[in-house]
């Protein structure tokens, strides 16, 4: 899977940078983040759970550009994006900058400094995306953060199950896999534990990792008030009035799939 289309469509720095610096207040790049078109699934993360560096443990082996993916996330200061090289790079020339001008020497060069230039500012943004997310899917197994998806969770702030027999259950955000670019996001029913693609299409590029495959069963065993009863109603194929056989080419094969024992058996 591929989120770099997801971020170029997203992604606006002109947009980040105006929103920045009107008003009163500053928009942080979180809040820019999840006020994205098709980012409304995400939580905004406390900068004190980020700041954490035990929150963050084994991610710096996991996402290219770490560190400067991180201060962009934490909106610190332009100057702290420089990596060693080009900070030995830039005091070298500084220093033939000097010799020269005390040889009255004068040679023409690039006295921009090495920062990261705009399509280098591209290559960041896309791993912030990927660090954001994978942080992400450790702070909704957090208390705060269950607790703030069971509240969007019972105001189907996700959505609702598109199976008829389900009637407009809520349904969660779920990743089949934890690994970053291995599959896109998912919507969980816990009333007929199937899952399902987002009808939204921008909502369909997400990365399934920045949600995981625990936290949903983690919500529900955490708020079993918020857990549906089971639907036992199973739709049956029917011509004028008969059933078709399961033997059948056309027949239902998968019926048994949404079968649940009896209440007094269970």
């Amino acid at each position: 899977m591929n989120n770099t289309t997801e971020e170029e469509h997203f992604y606006d720095s002109s947009q980040y940078e105006s929103g920045s610096s009107s008003g009163s207040s500053l928009q942080t790049w979180i809040s820019w983040f999840c006020s994205l078109t098709g980012h409304e699934f995400y939580l905004e993360i406390p900068e004190d759970f980020i700041e954490d560096e035990f929150n963050l443990t084994g991610l710096s082996s996991s996402v290219p550009f770490y560190t400067q993916a991180l201060e962009m996330i934490l909106d610190m200061e332009s100057g702290e994006l420089f990596d060693d090289e080009g900070e030995e790079e830039e005091e070298e020339e500084e220093d033939i900058k000097v010799e020269n001008e005390e040889n009255d020497f004068w040679s023409e060069k690039d006295k921009t400094p090495r920062r990261l230039k705009t399509q280098d500012q591209s290559i960041i943004e896309h791993h912030a995306f990927m660090l954001y997310g994978l942080i992400h899917q450790r702070y909704l197994l957090t208390r705060e953060g269950l607790k703030l998806m069971a509240e969007r969770y019972a105001n189907a702030h996700f959505g609702v199950c598109p199976r008829y027999y389900c009637e407009l259950s809520p349904v969660l955000p779920i990743g089949s896999l934890d690994e970053p670019d291995m599959g896109n996001v998912h919507l969980f029913c816990p009333r007929c534990l199937d899952i399902y693609k987002p009808p939204t299409v921008a909502h369909q590029s997400i990365d399934g990792a920045h949600f995981g495959t625990t936290y949903a069963h983690l919500l529900l065993l955490n708020y079993p008030e918020l857990r549906p009863s089971p639907t036992s109603a199973i739709y049956e194929a029917r011509i004028f009035g008969f059933k078709v056989s399961p033997l059948s080419k056309s027949g239902p094969c998968n019926q048994w799939l949404r079968m649940r024992p009896p209440k007094d058996t269970m």
